[in-house]
């Protein structure tokens, strides 16, 4: 049921399905989608467009700012 467009690129986070259930119990079927965001990441020399969930994305941009701040000789990522 879950296509490509509905995966986070980097943790492969999909949608997740469930009921949402009233005070009377009823069950009806719910839909979880993750919270998808289009990003251009710089991966080598190449910049490539990816969407990730905002967890990756936070994460990534920790790890910039944690690059920026201490020189490493360690392969660079960008988000733009």
């Amino acid at each position: 049921m879950s296509s490509s467009g509905q995966k986070c690129g980097n943790c492969g986070k999909g949608i997740m399905i469930g009921h949402n259930v009233s005070h009377a119990k009823n069950r009806t079927r719910k839909i979880f989608k993750p919270n998808l965001h289009s990003a251009r990441i710089l991966v080598g020399a190449n910049y490539r467009k990816m969407r990730l969930c905002t967890k990756c994305l936070r994460t990534l941009k920790k790890k910039v700012k944690e690059q920026l701040s201490v020189p490493s000789s360690q392969p660079q990522v960008a988000i733009q």
